[in-house]
């Protein structure tokens, strides 16, 4: 059967239709199966688009066409359409007319390219009127999981489990539920599980603040106190003051003139301190029950008052801690370690100390063994965090952690073993959270933590839209995105293309990313259908949105999108700076775009300096045969990186972009000496060429010598008369490898112990104490550690190459018979008539503003191996040079500073 004819077959049966009059009582499964055979027939000739088109036209006339709503509406399913609303009203005329059979058929047909929400909540209903509960609650707890707005089926699936004694699954179902009800703002809805979960579960404190906050945010302040003055009712009862305090700040936080939240607080305080010896007097200084004192003042006075009392301890920022021995009327009496017997008046001691819990960090290093506390820390880390994050008002970053910790406690050494399993428990242990407020900021939490939870709570506390964008992806690939937490991390990203105005890239990058989950996850689609094609003629600065989504990933999705475009391979050759990979050569290359590609290369390479991360890329990962088809010499090509590695070297010299240039820098000398490209072209080019290059990069003033001195090596080998600046054969002049003095190279080696023994040591710790800081994307004092730890090591490797290379001279040894190492040489300069004297040593005591000349420079290399009354004449930049050799003698190395 030919392709029309498959899409002719559709035709005939909505004719059939048309013709015979079928009424709705005709319709069997059997009938809608066949349909399907049809739609496979017509999906794997490929002629979908055509018989959709075709049942589309059908139904502008006769819009309840069975035949054509079915076929219309699955091929658009099968497609993963946002447009679903054929099928839809399929179902809905069998529904109407109670055909319960079909309706359960049409749903599980639709269940079968995903789960979708109307089918889902269909076909319970279908259950429901054949009396099959079962089946209804497992579809329900199906549908609950694809559509984070429904409540009340939710609720009726938490009263089940109540019914069927499953506490634990019903309270679970009751918390999503709460934040549901929460969502749509129903606080009926909400107010009725808030009880239950008080009965069921009060000492979740963490939950029931959680959910205060949402409804203070999303309805109303009054209606978060309202909840928490029944959550209070519970603790008051219990006689739990310190949680009862709590909750009851929290409503005073709320609404700070709450007389009732005031009168019941001092009472809740009365409890607590019941036999503190100054209760009432301190109630009364802080006049915690006058209405016109500012409340949170009134609180924080009485806790600090009320914190003097015998045997608390208290720091003094000079004197350290101390602990209070005696309080009579106003005076009070502390015992610090080295002031004991101290006295000093309340109102003072307010000011001037600081009260500490019997279990605060800085009281246990006081009471407590230091070996004891040592061994503790070190066994028990975490405990330690516990400790140390308490101590800290509950909320302690790495930085504060060390502090305390090392060097009082643990050794350094000791520290960098105890932090990795420090780091560890704080991120995966469930007692640990992130401060809502504080991203690098670690909390105890009263109870266990869930994955989800913990990284939901990072995601809130992140306030930079990339860095939410790399929570969410390792929630997706660490977690289940039916959790209700993914729900509220993914409406972020919904609600840029709800709003946008201007394609930029958050709007782009959240566009990309809903693409992706819903491709993957086709239940969480939000309703929104964007084409890219319509996004991408709102975007008015192509490269800058490309270049800011700051994600490899979805740039590559980017890319894949762009090919909707019809100009995609201009398009990809504006992009390819920002995106430097063989994807962007091979879609090119694949497509048979050879204009495109040539353009794209002869761009890079004619213009290397304004392009040096594109031109380094394609040196590195293009070889010259490939390169050859567009017109493009290998020579040309090392004449570039050459050139890169001159103005890296200087770059880095200026502190320009210096991170940058450091890394570019590697890659060239990786490419030309590591790769050996430099060596391979030196055994391959003509004697001219090679002189060109040789030329360039003896011209790189922080070039290592010995590389020089290598190349030299390899270009005699081949050419043996090869002419170097002043046309004296080179063997010589290198034969001894790296020539310095033995005073040069005592220096060299203290300066390589230096900075092994002191530079390093002291940047690792530079390096550990940013790392305390946190958030190392804005950690301004990490970055200049780490670009100083570049440059130590990078200065070790070349003191290391150079010592190993280095030949002591001997002072003896030294030949005035010719200019060579250790000479001074007396010239006459023809051009202008003046005498010149230039020391010859090595590049290690080269001093230009000295005279002191390295035998490796240019300069230097030109004057090798003549001797007194020769003639002398090379150019050097274009520089002439004419020279007669009127005295040789040896240097006075004892005058010559390194």
């Amino acid at each position: 059967m030919s392709n029309g004819t498959k899409v002719k077959v559709i035709s005939d049966r909505l004719n059939e239709e048309k013709w015979t009059r079928a009424t709705l009582n005709n319709y069997t499964i059997n009938d809608l199966k066949e349909l399907d055979h049809d739609i496979d027939d017509v999906i794997k000739s490929g002629d979908e688009v055509e018989a959709k088109e075709l049942c589309d036209e059908h139904l502008q006339h006769t819009k309840n066409s069975i035949v054509g709503l079915y076929v219309s509406g699955i091929i658009a399913i099968s497609k993963q359409q946002v447009d679903d609303s054929n099928i839809v009203t399929l179902i809905n005329i069998f529904s109407d007319n109670h055909k319960w059979n079909i309706v359960e058929f049409l749903c599980e047909r639709i269940l079968q390219f995903g789960e979708n929400k109307f089918a889902l909540r269909t076909l319970a209903q279908c259950y429901e009127n054949e009396n099959e509960d079962e089946k209804k609650y497992e579809v329900w707890e199906r549908l609950i999981r694809v559509d984070y707005e429904e409540a009340d089926i939710v609720r009726q699936l938490a009263e089940k489990k109540e019914e069927d004694g499953e506490l634990e699954a019903a309270v679970d179902y009751y918390k999503k539920a709460i934040h549901r009800f929460i969502g749509k703002k129903l606080f009926a809805g909400v107010k009725e599980i808030y009880h239950k979960l008080i009965a069921y579960c009060p000492e979740e404190t963490d939950f029931f603040f959680h959910v205060d906050s949402k409804i203070a945010k999303t309805i109303s302040p009054d209606r978060a106190s309202q909840l928490l003055e029944d959550l209070y009712a519970y603790y008051k009862k219990q006689s739990q003051w310190d949680r009862g305090i709590e909750i009851l700040k929290r409503i005073l936080d709320y609404d700070p003139k709450n007389q009732w939240a005031r009168k019941e607080i001092t009472d809740c305080y009365r409890e607590k301190h019941a036999g503190h010896s100054q209760l009432d007097e301190y109630i009364r200084l802080s006049n915690l029950n006058q209405s016109w004192r500012n409340v949170h003042e009134a609180i924080e006075d009485f806790e600090k008052h009320i914190s003097f009392d015998e045997g608390n301890f208290v720091c003094h920022r000079s004197w350290g801690v101390g602990i209070i021995s005696h309080i009579k009327g106003d005076e009070i009496t502390i015992d610090f370690a080295r002031k004991r017997g101290h006295t000093m008046s309340l109102k003072m001691a307010v000011s001037a100390l600081m009260s500490l819990a019997r279990d605060h960090i800085w009281v246990l290093r006081t009471v407590w063994s230091k070996k004891k506390l040592h061994d503790k820390v070190k066994e028990d880390p975490k405990w330690a965090l516990q400790t140390v994050i308490r101590s800290h008002n509950n909320a302690a970053n790495m930085k504060i952690i060390k502090s305390e910790i090392s060097p009082g406690i643990l050794t350094q050494s000791e520290w960098s073993t105890w932090s990795t399993e420090a780091r560890k428990i704080l991120k995966t242990d469930p007692d640990f959270g992130n401060h809502p407020n504080k991203l690098d900021h670690y909390v105890v939490r009263e109870n266990p933590i869930s994955y989800e939870e913990k990284t939901f709570n990072r995601f809130t506390a992140e306030k930079d839209f990339f860095g939410r964008l790399g929570t969410i992806q390792e929630f997706l690939a660490n977690a289940d995105p039916e959790s209700e937490f993914f729900g509220e991390m993914f409406d972020y990203f919904v609600s840029f293309l709800r709003s946008y105005t201007v394609v930029t890239e958050v709007v782009a990058s959240s566009y990309l990313l809903v693409r992706k989950v819903v491709r993957n996850y086709p239940f969480l689609n939000p309703g929104i259908d964007i084409p890219f094609g319509d996004l991408f003629e709102q975007i008015e600065d192509l490269e800058s949105v490309f270049s800011g989504i700051g994600d490899s990933e979805l740039q590559r999705d980017f890319l894949e999108e762009l090919r909707k475009i019809e100009e995609w391979p201009e398009l990809y050759v504006r992009l390819f700076t920002y995106y430097l990979s063989h994807y962007i050569i091979d879609q090119l290359e694949e497509h048979g775009r050879e204009e495109e590609l040539g353009e794209l290369v002869t761009v890079i390479i004619d213009n290397y300096r304004e392009y040096r991360e594109a031109f380094v890329w394609m040196a590195r990962n293009l070889d010259a045969e490939w390169l050859a088809r567009f017109g493009v010499e290998y020579e040309k090509v090392l004449i570039g990186m050459i050139h890169l590695l001159d103005i890296s070297f200087r770059e880095i010299e200026n502190r320009r972009d210096v991170s940058d240039n450091r890394r570019l820098n590697r890659q060239i000398q990786s490419f030309l000496f590591k790769d050996g490209k430099l060596s391979a072209y030196v055994e391959s080019a003509d004697e001219e060429s090679i002189n060109r290059i040789y030329t360039l990069v003896e011209d790189v003033k922080d070039l290592d010598p010995s590389i020089a001195i290598e190349m030299r090596h390899r270009i005699t080998d081949r050419f043996p008369d090869f002419k170097f600046y002043g046309g004296r054969p080179a063997a010589e002049s290198v034969s001894m490898g790296l020539i310095v003095t033995a005073s040069s190279y005592e220096k060299r080696q203290k300066e390589l112990q230096h900075i092994l023994d002191v530079e390093v040591p002291q940047n690792s710790k530079e390096i550990g104490a940013a790392l305390e800081m946190g958030d190392l994307r804005e950690n301004a004092e990490y970055k200049a550690a780490k670009e100083k730890q570049e440059l130590l090591n990078t200065t070790v490797a070349r003191l290391k190459e150079e010592i190993e290379r280095a030949q002591i001279f001997d002072e003896k040894d030294v030949d005035p018979s010719r200019i060579s190492f250790g000479t001074k040489v007396t010239l006459y300069n023809k051009e202008t008539g003046a005498q010149e004297e230039y020391s010859i040593l090595g590049p290690w005591e080269s001093n230009p503003s000295e005279n002191i000349i390295s035998y490796l420079s240019p300069f230097g290399s030109a004057l090798w191996n003549h001797e007194k009354g020769e003639e002398i004449e090379f150019v050097i930049n274009d520089r002439r040079y004419a020279y007669t050799v009127n005295e040789i003698q040896p240097v006075s190395f004892s005058e010559i500073t390194v």
